[in-house]
């Protein structure tokens, strides 16, 4: 516990006294005020706190931090000049703090309440419940266990089960580590339960120890014996089916749905005309049907998430076979609604994470490099990410360029601040301004009263990534290298100067000494950004990479499509390794996006049959057919050839379609029609 000392008891002193008598990590040992009828003062008496006017006799005493409120700067600095080696906190950092520190502890208690109504459930539910650690001793026993089995929780944990329940399957289920359902066994008290025993394992696969599930059925058994009629034996087990607080769902040997309960239809929302007879995929919305993957592998799935229902309701499924005299008739499965802690535990993280507003989502971890190429490109980015440089990202299309940015904004130490991307190539010019620098009350019509800021002034103390530099029209490019310049903006309709501190990371796949030597990009400005280039290669120059970036990105595309699968075979690798991808990382994202949508759900390794049809052709960027004949003159001239050709051929392909042809060539819309112009192709019915 911290010992703290308040100078200044106005009502800044009082606010911190109130707060931090309510927390459990710090003590008030006085508040000093030079008006000894402060109203901080007042209530430090009333609580018993002591008080003084010279803070000087206090700060020599067992202090760590020495909190000051007078908002006199000459008092503040004394207290810094005399007390070194004491943490002097000013009042509004310590007051954020605070608030911070209440609501952190307000949510952790929320949270201990909602686990205090999760175990008050498990302990009002008709079902016994019993749980051993992965060494056989009792850990958990709920009230329904304790009757069934005559003995009370408190007497029992920590003793091994074989102790307290000879005949249990739990230690068997520890060794073999296969779940056992609806198994019939006769206590020592002589009542007869109907028992599921499932092992539980941890996140590296181990097995943490094993849970019971039961209910007393002495008194079914009983009747059971007396009747004979196999429908009324057949509606007595659905009720004790029913009446279980868990989802339950149960399908035949054809996965079709032969049994939900209640709790069932409450979770997912669908009723049983929905459900009885049809496919066991009938209530899945995203993600595959483990009634199916059960089916066909006769072992039991545990702890898979999926979405349920209408609703898309988010659930833990935990799947079992129904095996009979060795024979399998079926499966049984039980969904857990978690999406009201998962929201409670986000709600948590979220106030952890409160003093961040950083909105970059990437770091170096998240680049992967096992190329020269590659891993200069890193090493010269994180040098870069330690200084204020500007930063010029080359490369083309694709190559991961907005990643390297993201990843320079977390490594440097402007983390802690805004990250704001703009894509230059995807905003008309007058909006791009506005956007960029702002604008005063009455710039332009529609302007919001007041005025608004601009990017820039929004990004100040952080970083601004500047996407398709290269399609900056003149104008922009002067406003610009102001920015770069003079470190400050004017607000579109406005003469007033605003200082900013902003670095600016740049990406272009535009040959800018070319846009430079046909005037289309200023010079001045091209050696402003140029200061530090970092050249992002293109995938086809590092292929070695391919297997890395197919792992990651199947596991990327699993979570967005709800899929499983697990890799991709050495006959698919070779294909994507003989293709030189125009698109780089992103076009191999598209293509293995695309071809897990044509796998089959059951299907867990992409082979090279799930790449075809999808134009991968080996080692070329253009079709065969493409008969370009580049003829005779010098290389400008010739590169010009070729990039109209190109174009043409992609909107040929695209039956004039410009969206979909920029998206072939892998370039902004504006850019396109930039090369249109250029090559006079507008006018000869490109439309």
């Amino acid at each position: 516990m911290q010992n703290v000392l308040i100078v200044g008891g106005g009502k800044g002193g009082k606010a911190i006294l109130k707060i931090l008598s309510e927390s459990a990590r710090f003590h008030v040992s006085a508040i000093v005020d030079i008006n000894p009828d402060a109203a901080g003062i007042r209530l430090a008496k009333e609580m018993g706190v002591k008080t003084g006017e010279d803070w000087r006799s206090y700060a020599r005493s067992n202090v760590g931090i020495i909190i000051e409120v007078t908002s006199n700067e000459h008092v503040f600095r004394e207290i810094v000049a005399e007390c070194p080696k004491k943490t002097v906190v000013p009042g509004s950092v310590a007051y954020l703090i605070a608030k911070l520190l209440e609501e952190k502890e307000a949510l952790i208690r929320k949270l201990e309440n909602e686990t205090k109504k999760h175990e008050l459930i498990l302990q009002s539910t008709a079902e016994g419940m019993t749980v051993i650690d992965k060494g056989g001793n009792i850990i958990f026993m709920n009230r329904s266990a304790e009757k069934i089995n005559g003995v009370s929780a408190c007497s029992v944990v920590g003793r091994p089960i074989s102790c307290v329940i000879p005949n249990s399957r739990l230690e068997h289920v520890l060794r073999t580590k296969k779940s056992e359902s609806n198994v019939e066994i006769e206590l020592q008290n002589g009542t007869k339960i109907l028992a599921s025993h499932i092992p539980m394992f941890n996140e590296d696969g181990e097995v943490a120890g094993a849970i019971s599930v039961f209910r007393d059925i002495t008194e079914a058994v009983k009747q059971a014996e007396e009747i004979t009629n196999l429908k009324e034996i057949k509606m007595m087990l659905q009720e004790i089916i029913h009446s279980s607080d868990d989802a339950i769902s149960v399908v035949d040997e054809k996965g079709r749905g032969i049994l939900i309960n209640p709790a069932y239809t409450r979770i997912t929302g669908l009723s049983e005309e929905e459900v009885i007879g049809k496919p066991a995929t009938a209530d899945i919305s995203e993600g595959e049907s483990m009634h199916y993957k059960v089916l066909q592998t006769k072992k039991p799935v545990r702890g898979v998430k999926m979405r349920v229902g209408p609703l898309k309701k988010e659930v833990v499924v935990n799947v079992a076979p129904v095996i009979v005299n060795g024979a399998l008739k079926g499966s049984v499965g039980v969904i857990h609604d978690v999406s009201e802690i998962e929201s409670l535990t986000k709600e948590l993280s979220r106030a952890r994470q409160m003093a961040r507003v950083s909105t970059a989502k990437y770091t170096f971890d998240d680049i992967i490099h096992a190329s020269d190429e590659m891993d200069m490109a890193v090493e010269q980015a994180k040098l870069a990410a330690q200084t204020p440089v500007t930063i010029l990202l080359r490369g083309e299309s694709g190559t991961g360029k907005e990643l390297f940015a993201h990843a320079i904004h977390q490594a440097s130490s402007r983390r802690n601040h805004k990250f704001i991307r703009v894509n230059c190539a995807s905003i008309s010019e007058s909006l791009l301004e506005s956007e960029l620098f702002g604008y005063e009350e009455g710039a332009f019509s529609g302007a919001k009263r007041g005025g608004k800021k601009g990017l820039f002034e929004e990004a100040d103390g952080g970083s601004l990534f500047l996407d398709e530099i290269g399609e900056l029209s003149a104008h922009m490019q002067a406003k610009l290298l102001r920015v770069l310049q003079e470190k400050e903006i004017v607000r579109v309709g406005g003469t007033k100067p605003v200082p900013v501190d902003v670095r600016i990371i740049a990406a272009t796949h535009v040959h800018l000494e070319k846009a430079v030597a046909k005037g289309k990009f200023r010079e001045d400005l091209y050696y402003r950004l140029d200061r530090m280039p970092i050249r992002i290669p293109p995938l086809r120059s590092r292929k070695q990479e391919i297997p890395l970036l197919c792992k990651r990105l199947i596991q990327k595309i699993n979570q967005d499509y709800g899929r499983n699968v697990e890799g991709i075979s050495e006959a698919a690798l070779s294909v994507l390794c003989r293709y030189d991808w125009p698109g780089n990382v992103r076009e191999l994202e598209n293509v293995l996006g695309r071809a897990i949508i044509f796998m089959g759900f059951q299907e867990k390794i992409m082979d090279a049959v799930h790449l075809a049809g999808l134009g991968l052709t080996a080692g070329k960027r253009l079709e065969k057919n493409d008969n370009f004949v580049a003829g005779e003159g010098n290389l400008d001239r010739l590169m010009a050839a070729f990039e109209k050709h190109v174009v043409e051929k992609a909107l040929a392909e695209n039956a004039g379609n410009k969206t979909k042809a920029a998206k072939q060539l892998g370039i902004s819309l504006r850019s396109l029609y930039y090369k249109l112009e250029k090559y006079n192709l507008a006018k000869n019915g490109m439309q």
